[in-house]
């Protein structure tokens, strides 16, 4: 028996051995330029819990999740610029912040237990996932995070142009008119 065990540690391919396979196949269905400033950035935590029933047999879920916030100002959209050479000022209108992308950085699953007759299926995973973006984008409008990307923009530009002696102005469309003036 000793013999077997030394010659399988010795010789693993010869007897077969566990071995995990990895494919990865990518597919890009669109590319297109964007122009985007990302302005604040938050991580956060939150847990999802899942409940399902059918025909009064429930499945659970409780999850863990991570995730990453990205919020700032989308710079197709638009924004009015306007120089004053004789009084050296800038003035810039901008779109309101949004939410620019949520990344889920982890997800631990804590307790998983399908039903009798409602085993977890790989559409109950999804429905999970799409959770975690619903809550996570609600987690980003609770932490102030569209207001503080305004207030960050605002101070990235201002930094950028205001050279020469330059004053700088930036408004935020749709905001109340309270420029921010450097």
């Amino acid at each position: 028996m000793a013999a077997g065990y030394c010659t399988t540690r010795v010789l693993p391919g010869a007897f077969g051995k566990n071995e995990t396979r990895i494919s990865h196949d990518l597919v890009m269905q669109q590319v297109r330029e964007v122009a985007k400033l990302v302005s604040s950035e938050a991580t956060v935590r939150d847990v999802v819990a899942y409940e399902n029933t059918w025909y009064g047999s429930t499945k659970r879920s409780l999850v863990v999740v991570t995730g990453r916030l990205l919020a700032g100002i989308d710079l197709s959209d638009n924004p009015d610029v306007s120089i004053n050479h004789a009084d050296r000022r800038i003035t810039i209108r901008l779109p309101p912040a949004k939410l620019l992308g949520v990344e889920i950085v982890d997800m631990k699953t804590y307790d998983e237990r399908g039903g009798l007759w409602n085993p977890f299926r790989p559409s109950d995973r999804d429905a999970i996932q799409r959770q975690v973006r619903v809550q996570l984008t609600a987690a980003g409008q609770q932490a102030d995070l569209l207001r503080r990307a305004n207030e960050s923009a605002a101070q990235m530009i201002k930094m950028l142009l205001a050279k020469d002696g330059y004053t700088v102005e930036v408004i935020t469309r749709g905001m109340p008119d309270k420029p921010f003036v450097d």
